[in-house]
């Protein structure tokens, strides 16, 4: 058929062209078909001559889909065609001209159709209102309108019920006693599609109003749920969805069976609910095979305290025994939830199980822990609780004796995954019936949990806490010894802060750094990194070291340098430290420092020296002439030959030697210059000078050494007193004695004379 309707066309085109010879094109021109349908497309090839091929979006189309008619008409059946949009081009395989080509755009019908009868407003009564919805895949810029036909079986003809520009439409109908066969048509500008007839059960589709006046009930051990149903007089069924008002994403649905003609109060018990905790109630309800009603208003009340579920869950912390034996038992259990109307009292008491031996009583009101002291033997702690004065529940729990042989677990295994510890152990011999677990971040808030396995999982922790983990075995009627598990952390954190520290050369540097955490849980670190450099260089060292020397650095430059602290559970960088190598090297500044302190040590060596020198020479003693034993005039000029010739022994020194008074006292007395000693005188000093000296050893006398005067008279008397001066007898006279020395031949003598400026210098000096 697709064939002959392809002939027809080109006999059309024949017709109206008249020279087909001359021209190529392919035919249709922008056809819109449904998708999945049939097409044919012919491609006119009059121009050219030769094969042909067909390409589809720029891919070539399979042979075996093209068939020529004649020399100048070939054909393209596409079959289920299902692209949204696609062009077709004609080419010639001679020289791949295009020939010509044709947009292909497919649509589809509108498809799963459902209908209700609902009542508008939830009033009771026949429905007066039909809805229907229904799906539609096109481009969301086309304007579609779509058109609700709807007839019946004794009616085949469609009416039209409403007309709508999305993909839902409500009309208002009187009455519907029979099946309706529904139609959805869908028009635009270049096309209509009607979608397939959809039959409904007016029974199938009615959509009843919600139960109203719904009531809840509560009593300690149960919840009642009270409704009213529509009268329809058919048989259906309904739910009630209740949820703890805190939760509401975690429903219960409980479903009731509902009989023909079956109306009026309903009712639903609910025993699984907890104790004193606010739960919402809703109800609905629906026709057989008939879609669900909505949800009635809901409904929250306030369930009452039931005993059965009061888990207590009484444990117990023992406290390492004091030097007389106390010990400190910390008993706690579960809270009683608050929102329980009612005054309750918790009473414990340590039972020894010596006998005559009175037990510890606690009564708290409110607090869940209670503190008791007990001896070295064993106890019981039994735990009483009270609900408006009279006995609501009790609950003990066992306290072994110190040194008690009893089993406990072994070969404790914990791991951490995702902020949850995960603990296994090895269960003792005995046979245990179950085991507590308990565990706490800081010793005074404690949580624990019962587990009959061997493995246990705590969540709920804090995040990077270390925890303690204890694990005690529990009998019939006994309590085991608990084992522990030290500083768990419930996850790692990040390595510490990175502080580092920089010393710097000329040529290098000496990265030194440490890490320190404020966090018990810190991840342990496997890599440092450190960045130096411009442009950035890095290198990565092993946990364990701390320190990176740099080299091959530019000396009086400027660096800049930071380290990255990597472990499983994060990376931590320090801050970026900037620093300026040295301009100078250590050898040079050693050697300049060792130069430099050589010549400062012989600068002060030299300098200590001429000091020391210079105070042995100030140190050296004068003669006192006052005190010498031979004085002379200072010689004239013609006399000055001789006095130099009596310095002249060049093998003295002028300071070698000094003749006090009372040395020359002890020689032989003077004698005068023929040998005879001389006399005493009263009235003139006597110039001893000029007087021989005896030798005491050969007893010869020798020349008179004559003392040097001063340079002038003048001078002598400007510095002396006659008056005062012991040489006042002196003058510039030759006295007898000096007369009387150019006598003798002189000789040269051994002794020196001396000579002093310090003149003026008496005993006593003023």
């Amino acid at each position: 058929m697709h064939l002959s309707v392809a002939l027809f066309i080109l006999a059309a085109i024949s017709i109206c062209k008249g020279r087909l010879e001359n021209n190529c094109n392919v035919f249709p021109k922008d056809k819109y078909i449904e998708v999945g349908s049939d097409i044919d497309i012919v491609c006119q090839t009059s121009c050219v001559k030769g094969k042909i091929f067909w390409t589809l979006n720029n891919a070539p189309v399979d042979e075996r889909l093209s068939n020529t008619i004649n020399s100048s008409h070939t054909v393209l059946s596409l079959r289920k065609f299902t692209h949204h949009s696609a062009t077709l081009q004609c080419h010639s395989a001679v020289n791949q001209q295009v020939l010509g080509g044709t947009n292909i755009r497919t649509y589809s019908k509108p498809s799963n159709i459902s209908c209700i009868l609902h009542n508008k407003d939830r009033d009771e009564g026949i429905p007066d209102l039909f809805t229907c919805n229904w799906e539609h895949q096109i481009n969301p810029s086309l304007k579609v309108n779509y058109t609700v036909l709807r007839s019946t079986r004794s009616n085949s003809s469609k009416k039209k019920i409403c007309t709508s520009h999305r993909t839902e439409c409500t009309s208002h109908l009187v009455e519907i006693s029979e099946n309706n066969s529904i139609t959805v048509r869908a028009e635009t500008a270049h096309w209509t599609a009607d979608s397939d007839p959809r039959e409904f059960d007016p029974l199938h589709i009615w959509k009843i109003v919600p139960p109203k006046s719904l009531n809840v009930e509560t009593f300690s051990d149960r919840v009642l749920v009270k409704w009213n149903r529509a009268s329809s007089g058919a048989p259906g069924h309904c739910q009630v969805n209740y949820s703890k008002a805190a939760n509401e994403q975690t429903t219960v649905v409980l479903s009731e069976t509902l009989k023909a003609n079956q109306h009026g109060e309903k009712t639903i018990d609910i025993a699984k609910f907890e104790s004193c905790s606010n739960y919402s109630f809703s109800v609905r309800c629906a026709l057989n095979k008939a879609p669900w009603s909505d949800w009635s208003h809901k409904k929250t009340v306030l369930t009452q305290l039931n005993k059965s579920h009061v888990k207590l869950r009484l444990w117990r912390k023992v406290a390492e025994p004091e030097k007389n034996g106390v010990r400190r038992v910390h008993a706690m259990w579960t809270e009683i939830p608050s929102t329980c109307k009612g005054t309750f009292t918790y009473a414990v008491k340590s039972t020894p199980y010596k006998e005559h031996t009175m037990g510890i009583n606690c009564t708290l009101r409110g607090k869940l822990t209670c503190d008791v002291d007990v001896s070295r033997d064993a106890h019981r702690i039994n735990f009483t609780v009270f609900h408006d004065e009279s006995l609501f529940v009790e609950d003990s729990v066992y306290v072994p004796a110190i040194g008690e042989s009893l089993p406990q677990v072994t070969d404790i295994q914990t791991s951490t995954l995702e902020g949850v510890i995960l603990v296994s152990w090895k269960a003792p011999i005995q046979s245990v019936s179950c085991y507590m677990v308990d565990w706490t971040h800081d010793g005074n808030q404690y949580y624990w949990k019962k587990t009959k396995y061997t493995n246990a999982t705590l969540s709920d922790l804090l995040d990077k806490k270390p925890y303690n983990i204890t694990v005690t075995p529990l009998f019939e009627n006994k309590t085991g010894h608990g084992t522990q598990a030290l500083h768990i952390c419930s996850r790692f954190g990040g390595p510490g802060n990175v502080t580092i520290h920089v010393q710097t050369n000329d040529k290098s540097a000496l990265v030194s750094w440490n890490v320190t955490s404020q966090e018990a849980c810190s991840g342990v670190v496997v890599n440092y990194t450190v960045f130096y450099g411009e442009p950035p260089l890095n290198d990565t060292l092993d946990g364990s070291k701390q320190d990176f020397s740099l080299k091959d650095l530019i000396p009086d430059t400027y660096y800049s340098v930071y380290v990255k602290a990597t472990a499983l559970t994060g990376t931590t960088e320090s801050i970026v430290t900037s620093f300026k190598t040295n301009r100078f090297g250590p050898g040079l500044i050693t050697a300049v420092s060792v130069v430099g302190s050589i010549i400062i040590v012989l600068v002060l060596s030299l300098g200590l020296c001429c000091t020391v020198q210079w105070q042995k020479f100030r140190a050296k003693p004068v003669p006192n002439p006052r005190l010498a034993s031979a004085v002379t005039l200072w010689p004239t000029a013609g006399r000055q030959e001789g006095m130099f010739q009596a310095f002249s022994n060049p093998t003295e020194s002028l300071c070698d030697r000094v003749y006090t008074e009372e040395a020359q006292r002890k020689a032989s007395s003077p004698i005068d210059c023929y040998g005879n000693p001389a006399s005493d005188q009263t009235d003139d000093y006597v110039d001893s000078a000029t007087t021989p000296i005896i030798d005491e050893k050969h007893e010869d006398p020798v020349n008179p050494v004559e003392t040097p005067r001063l340079s002038s008279p003048d001078d002598s008397t400007a510095l002396l007193s006659a008056e005062n001066s012991p040489y006042r007898s002196q003058a510039s006279v030759e006295s007898p004695a000096s007369k009387c020395s150019k006598q003798f031949k002189r000789v040269p003598l051994k002794q020196t004379m001396y000579v002093t400026l310090d003149m003026l210098e008496q005993h006593g000096a003023r």
